[in-house]
């Protein structure tokens, strides 16, 4: 079966992720919870988001939607031309390992691992040798500062460093897309910084496209957009609903 895309045109002016008019609840017990209701925009090629809001708003469904984690109730979301939305389980999984790295609050590092270990699991489901994988693993560590903990185990590690693996791993498979979920969220401050560094020299120098996920005003700032959901509704930065505007808000750049 083929993957769907979009309709053909200029490949370079298409965005990297179309969200359509997404709807998403849940069911608890008897009663249906609407999380996002009628989410619309679009973030471009090679930019750096971050996605706002209080506890609930909507914020991790999102980036769970975009990552092909979680299915839509209703619209649709285009992720480099692929509309993820019509994939098949099967077809799901395979896209994700190709096109999206993730980045955990709690880095989701096996504890009986080594990080070099870690950083190669998602090379598994290619067909690279093994050699291959342990010389892409050790790039991808490198890239983050860290060859010389190539044989630490995440609990050998500091908060910092176990990040910075998990970045290596997302990164090893050479996605277009990385997104983050309060990446910075279990770290102490001068350890947020150099993660915010990392993410954002990744996002320049490599052009990767990141969507993060943060309540931190600090961290927000280093991305180049900000998109605020409250009650899974977007909103404009005069606290308007946004969720028909299907363009990112050009006041919203520094």
């Amino acid at each position: 079966m083929s993957v769907p895309t979009a309709p053909a045109g200029d490949g370079s002016a298409s965005p990297a992720i179309d969200i359509r008019s997404v709807s998403k609840s849940y069911t608890r017990g008897q009663q249906i919870v609407p999380v996002l209701q009628d989410v619309s925009f679009h973030i471009a090629r090679g930019e750096f988001v971050a996605l706002m809001g209080p506890s609930g708003s909507g914020k991790s469904t999102l980036l769970n939607l975009i990552a092909g984690i979680d299915r839509v109730d209703s619209g649709s979301i285009l992720v480099g031309g692929v509309d993820i939305t019509t994939l098949s389980e099967s077809e799901l999984a395979r896209w994700r390992s190709r096109s999206i790295g993730f980045i955990f609050q709690f880095y989701n590092l096996i504890p009986v691992l080594s990080a070099l270990e870690n950083v190669e699991l998602p090379l598994l489901l290619t067909p690279l040798s093994a050699r291959e994988r342990r010389e892409h693993a050790k790039a991808a560590l490198a890239l983050v500062g860290l060859s010389d903990r190539l044989d630490h185990k995440p609990s050998e590690l500091s908060g910092g460093q176990q990040q910075r693996t998990a970045i290596a791993r997302a990164i090893v498979t050479d996605p277009d897309i990385l997104v983050a979920d309060e990446p910075t969220g279990d770290l102490d401050r001068v350890s947020a910084g150099e993660i915010l560094d990392l993410m954002a020299g990744l996002n320049a120098n490599l052009g990767k496209t990141i969507v993060m996920v943060t309540h931190d005003p600090r961290a927000a700032e280093r991305a180049h957009l900000v998109r605020s959901l409250e009650k899974g509704l977007l909103i404009d930065d005069n606290g308007g609903d946004g969720g028909g505007n299907g363009n990112a808000d050009p006041a919203l750049h520094p």
